[in-house]
């Protein structure tokens, strides 16, 4: 996963020029968060519900593999398309203050201004700094994308979105399966506990990005998965031996 958790760092000349000069690189926490706790959840729900209606194993695994695959595939299908879209309108949107620059560079150069004196800067200070960043007209683009528009200047990668979510998908998905796939003793309490597991370890690693404790963040994420498996358990439960 890019862009690692940020941590306490030093503050020397050398230490700080290489973290700030350093590449920026894209996250993909989301779309790996997004996808695991989709894939627990929707997968233990087909689980819950086929169990809940008591039907065979068999018929659990089967809906339960059609589930992490096709499911998987199409959130990450979904995913790809919309991080596409996102991408798409960057670059539209680096195209017109492309032309903008090109055809109103004066116009340009004093919205540029109005951003930098948002931010503090007057005088003598202020047009300094402005000519300066116009000279690189890529710094300029990027400087008009975060302050104008409030987009990244770091362009998406629609495929990693979409390959970071479906990994996580199956990966989190393919586990409230196991017993039944192993034919381990009581099979869905099996799952159950599995499942509510792999719920509470996905809060708590979401956890190191946010400033909640690891256990309220793991309780929160367990809560929601559980309260997803348990309203199918119980509308399937009202078919059993229909």
């Amino acid at each position: 996963m890019e862009a690692a958790i940020a941590t306490e760092h030093g503050h020397s000349p050398a230490e700080v020029a290489a973290r700030i000069n350093a590449p920026n690189r894209r996250s993909y926490l989301r779309d790996t968060v997004y996808g695991a706790i989709d894939g627990a959840v929707t997968t233990f729900a087909i689980v819950a519900g086929v169990a809940g209606a008591g039907l065979p194993t068999n018929i659990i695994i089967a809906l339960g593999l059609a589930n992490v695959l096709a499911d998987g595939f199409s959130m990450a299908a979904g995913n790809y398309s919309g991080t596409k879209a996102e991408l798409d309108n960057i670059k539209r949107i680096r195209a017109i203050e492309e032309r903008h620059i090109a055809e109103e560079p004066e116009g340009e150069r004093l919205e540029l201004r109005e951003i930098l004196a948002g931010k503090g800067l007057e005088g003598q200070v202020l047009e300094e700094a402005t000519d300066a960043i116009i000279s690189d007209k890529t710094r300029w683009i990027d400087m008009m994308l975060i302050d104008e528009y409030g987009l990244s200047p770091v362009d998406p990668h629609p495929m990693r979105a979409a390959v970071a979510t479906f990994l996580a998908f199956l990966a989190a998905g393919l586990v409230p399966l196991i017993p039944f796939l192993v034919g381990s003793g009581p099979a869905f309490t099996v799952s159950l506990a599995l499942t509510g597991v792999v719920f509470f370890a996905i809060g708590t690693l979401k956890s190191r990005w946010s400033l909640s404790p690891w256990w309220r963040s793991g309780l929160e994420t367990l809560f929601i998965g559980g309260a997803a498996a348990g309203i199918a358990y119980g509308v399937a439960s009202l078919f059993r031996g229909l």
